[in-house]
This record gives structure tokens, C-alpha cells and sequence, in this order.
């Protein structure tokens, strides 16, 4: 009886630890596989091409979580809370995922989700957007900014609109002269009379299709690239020789100082303030900032032109006892074709162009100008440029 009992109560137990083993394997047949992480569905490669990108890159999953996005792409706000800031943004990544077709967009963009667009320019980016699948499971959006691009084109256009205007002036004028005299041809004194104002404009015209040459050329090139060594004395006194005629004129008188007179000499035992560069480029721009000085000057007073060498730079100032400038215009004067008075540049023939090229010269030599001026106490342009130091003095043959 006992041995029964022993067989029976083994067989059950082995029926149990069958059961058991049946039960054990089929439910680890439906426990589902760990999830991998949202980057692991990425195609093979995708993620080391995507981290060498110039552009900005986001990548979304299909519940639009972002689950890749670059240091420049949170630069640009672009992404907030893992889920793309804008709402163009997100609109453009559904449609592909719809039809998986790639799309390109320029848009403007607040810079951050929390700032208002047209709030300020500045927190305002202009970008060129593409997006396109990513394999099955993610959509990759890569953004461009073009906000500097953009700036710049605007720049070009109203460059070109406002040399086309300027143009439109003399060019006017001298048909309208021409029609005239062709119907005074009897008259000799009218004749005379507009042939001496067509000679003006033409006069004007060539100047300023030469300063629109000069300034095209300050923007395209580099004078550093071949400098040569250049005296701003003797570059000081060709530029009030030549301004000279028309300051005699208009009855105003230029004096200079140059840094190889007196104490400034001494202490620099003789050694010329020079710099590297273009000659002809810094005498152009020491004229331009006389001409502007003796053409905002009345008859009877002065314009005082002084050289020195101040910290390792040369030093030009130009001061005048002109009309001055108002305190909101005082940035300005250094932009394209802006004219303080207009009635007097057109008398004097200015172009609107001088203080534009002398700040292209300073910035093409590594230096600067800067204006001080006050209405009723005239202006004190000062420009600076690097000195030509002893030991490359020394090394030059």
C-alpha cells in the first residue's frame, strides 16, 4: 500500500512540473520584447550624418515627439519641450509624413516660441526649411538661416535703387540743357549760359559713377592682401592739395599739423607715421573727409587737418567750424548717399557717397573714424588707422 501511494503521489508530481514548465514557456512566448529607444529606429548611419551637419536638425518620431535635435536648432528655438516650437514647422513635417514627399520653405521665423513675431527685428530669423522622410518611422527637418543672406540682398537693392535715383538727376539734367540750347542755338549769351551748367552736371555725373567704382571696389576687395607702405603725411597734404582750389572758392581756409613736426617727432625720434596699404585709398578718404568739412563750412572759416601717432595708431582729425550735426543724425552720416542738407550738397556737388568710402578705407586698413559734432559748433571727423611698426620697418627691404 505504501509503495502505491510513493508511485502515485511521483507521477503527479511530475505531471505538475510538466503543467508548470508548459504554463512557463508560453508565457514567456507573449511577454512582449523590450522598447528600444526612439533613436535606435533611426536608419544605419543616419545619426553620424546628421551630427556633421551644417544646417540646423531636428528629427521627430511618428507621435511628432522630437527625439534628435542639434545645439543650433535649440539656438534658434526651433524646439521646446520636445515638440517643435512652430506651428509652420509642425504643419509642413504632417504633410510629408502623409505623402512622404520632400518639401523646401523659406519662412520667417520668430527667434523662440516666446517672443511675438514682428516684435523686434532682431528676434526675427529669416530660414530655408526642408524636410523629408527619414526612413519609415521619422521625419527629418533641416533648417537653413538666412537672415544675414536676406539683410544683405535688401542692402544690394536699395543700393542699386538708390544709384538708379542719383543717376536719374544729372543725367536728367543735362537733356533737358541740351534741349534747351538746341532752342536758344540764336541766342549766344543763353548758350554760354547753360552750356556752363551742363559742363556742372557732367562734372557731377562723373563724379559720382567714379565714387560708385571706388565704393563697388572697397566691398569686394581687401587692400591688406598687397599693402605697401604708405606715408600719411605726404598722404595728407596730396589730399588738402587737391581740395584746396575749392576751398579758396568758397573762401574757407585749411591749416594743417603733421606728425612730423614738433614734440610728436621728437618723442618718435624722427620715424614716419606710416601704415600699411593702399596710397591712393588713404588719400581718397583723407580728401573726402576735407571736402565734407569745407563743404559744410561758411566763408571766413577754417578747416584744421592734424596728424599724430596715438597708441600705436595713426591718428587724422579733421574739424571744421561748420553748421555741426544734430545729435539723431550723427549715426547716419556715415551711410550711402545720405545728405545732412540736401539743397547744400547739390550747390557743392556732393554725391552722398565720401563719408561712405572713408569708412570702407578705415575698415579695409583695420582701422576706424568716428565723428564728434555739435549744431552751431561744427565737426571733428577722426580717422584711425594701425601703425607700421619699428620692427617692420626694419625687416622691409
Amino acid at each position: 500500500m505504501d509503495g502505491s501511494w510513493t508511485v502515485a503521489l511521483a507521477g503527479l508530481l511530475g505531471v505538475l512540473v510538466g503543467v508548470v514548465g508548459v504554463l512557463a514557456s508560453r508565457w514567456s512566448e507573449r511577454r512582449p520584447e523590450p522598447m528600444p529607444s526612439p533613436e535606435d529606429d533611426l536608419p544605419s548611419g543616419a545619426a553620424d550624418v546628421l551630427a556633421v551637419l551644417s544646417s540646423a536638425v531636428v528629427v521627430v518620431d511618428v507621435a511628432d515627439v522630437v527625439v534628435r535635435a542639434s545645439a543650433a536648432a535649440h539656438a534658434f528655438g526651433l524646439v521646446r519641450d520636445r515638440e517643435l516650437a512652430h506651428p509652420e514647422l509642425a504643419d509642413m513635417v504632417t504633410r510629408v509624413r502623409r505623402d512622404g514627399e520632400i518639401r523646401d520653405a523659406e519662412m520667417l521665423l520668430p527667434r523662440g516660441p516666446f517672443v511675438p513675431p514682428g516684435a523686434d527685428g532682431a528676434g526675427v530669423i529669416v530660414v530655408g526649411v526642408r524636410v523629408a522622410p527619414l526612413g519609415s518611422l521619422h521625419v527629418l527637418v533641416l533648417v537653413e538661416d538666412r537672415t544675414q543672406a536676406r539683410r544683405l540682398e535688401e542692402v544690394r537693392r536699395d543700393f542699386v535703387a538708390n544709384v538708379s535715383h542719383e543717376l536719374k538727376t544729372p543725367v536728367g539734367a543735362i537733356a533737358l540743357l541740351a534741349e534747351t540750347m538746341d532752342q536758344a542755338a540764336e541766342e549766344p549769351a543763353t548758350v554760354r549760359r547753360f552750356a556752363q551748367r551742363m559742363t556742372r552736371e557732367s562734372q557731377r555725373l562723373s563724379a559720382l559713377v567714379q565714387e560708385i567704382v571706388q565704393l563697388s571696389r572697397l566691398q569686394d576687395a581687401d587692400v591688406r592682401h598687397q599693402p605697401v607702405p604708405v606715408d600719411v603725411d605726404e598722404a595728407v597734404l596730396e589730399a588738402v592739395d587737391r581740395t584746396r582750389l575749392v576751398a579758396e572758392g568758397r573762401g574757407v581756409r585749411i591749416t594743417t599739423q603733421l606728425s612730423g613736426e614738433g614734440a610728436d617727432a621728437s618723442r618718435r625720434g624722427g620715424r614716419p607715421a606710416e601704415v600699411w596699404g593702399d596710397r591712393e585709398l588713404v588719400v581718397t578718404a583723407v580728401r573726402n573727409l576735407v571736402d565734407n568739412g569745407v563743404s559744410y563750412s561758411d566763408a571766413g572759416t577754417r578747416v584744421a587737418v592734424v596728424v599724430s601717432v596715438v597708441d600705436e595708431r595713426v591718428e587724422v582729425v579733421v574739424s571744421d567750424q561748420g553748421i555741426g550735426i544734430p545729435e539723431s543724425e550723427v549715426s547716419r552720416v556715415f551711410e550711402r548717399f545720405y545728405r545732412l542738407d540736401p539743397a547744400r550738397s547739390r550747390a557743392t556737388g556732393g554725391t552722398g557717397l565720401g563719408l561712405s568710402i572713408v569708412k570702407h578705407v578705415a575698415a579695409n586698413h583695420g582701422g576706424e573714424v568716428v565723428v564728434w559734432s555739435r549744431p552751431g559748433e561744427g565737426s571733428t571727423f577722426t580717422l584711425r588707422l594701425p601703425l607700421r611698426r619699428v620692427e617692420e620697418v626694419q625687416r622691409t627691404p
